[in-house]
């Protein structure tokens, strides 16, 4: 059986550190609207690549054992990181040394073995956390150093994601943020990897599996996160994640 947790990320927003260990079969990542930064310990030297927002469930696959750590942004948040419009990457998994410099990777790469090599020595001598604390850091300071020069967050993104959140149409979206529906779409597929209304099913989404995790009742999960009814959540589910709710929530991973 896989292994997940993740904690709070230095660079804050919302972003979050996340360490999975394979288990025997493929983990089930569901849509979240995020782009994530991973590092995963495959070949020799470990793989850098980014994963891009999904619009539907991908399934992640390592033999038993292997470990990926990872830096997940917040919706939104990861272009201005990664130096890339998010629907450039939707649905994908790419090489980090297709998206920076190769100098900037190699030097990451090398830093996360570094680290590695140093959380092994401390956790024999009774020090640090271990290695699966040393990618996570190294991976949040490369972050950082990029959102220091990055160009300021676009303001319309926290009201987007606000609106669709509650369920508000694209037109009273746009007319709030002074777009057009035609910009808004724009400025969403830049920040997000797709569309306001596609954003707002793959949220929509979340806040229904997260009510769901806690023992609520179908129909009521369904009446609370905006659902018409409890089959549209069901059809809904079942588009976004390939498999019906009950069976998803047995087999809940990160």
């Amino acid at each position: 059986m896989s292994a997940y947790r993740e904690r709070r990320a230095l660079i804050g927003g919302g972003a979050v550190v996340w360490t999975r260990t394979a288990g025997a079969g493929p983990q089930r990542v569901l849509p979240d609207g995020c782009t994530d930064l991973i590092w995963s310990d495959a070949g020799p030297a470990g793989e850098l690549f980014v994963a891009g927002p999904d619009t539907r469930a991908h399934l992640a696959s390592g033999p038993p054992g292997s470990r990926a750590v990872g830096l997940r942004f917040a919706p939104g948040t990861g272009p201005a990181v990664l130096g890339v419009p998010a629907h450039e990457l939707r649905d994908q998994r790419v090489p980090l040394a297709a998206l920076w410099p190769d100098a900037e990777v190699r030097r990451l790469a090398e830093r996360i073995a570094e680290g590695i090599g140093e959380g092994i020595g401390g956790r024999i001598a009774g020090r640090g956390a271990g290695r699966e604390a040393a990618p996570g850091r190294v991976l949040e300071e490369a972050a950082l150093g990029r959102l220091r020069t990055a160009e300021p967050p676009d303001p319309v993104l926290a009201a987007i994601v606000a609106g669709v959140s509650r369920g508000t149409g694209v037109a009273r979206i746009a007319a709030a943020v002074g777009l057009g529906e035609r910009q808004l779409r724009r400025r969403s597929l830049a920040a997000f990897g797709y569309g306001p209304r596609t954003l707002g099913r793959v949220l929509r989404l979340n806040r229904a599996l997260d009510l769901a995790r806690t023992g609520v009742r179908f129909a009521e999960v369904a009446a609370a996160a905006g659902y018409a009814d409890q089959a549209h959540l069901a059809r809904e589910v079942r588009t976004l994640t390939g498999v019906p709710l009950g069976r998803l929530l047995q087999g809940s991973g990160g």
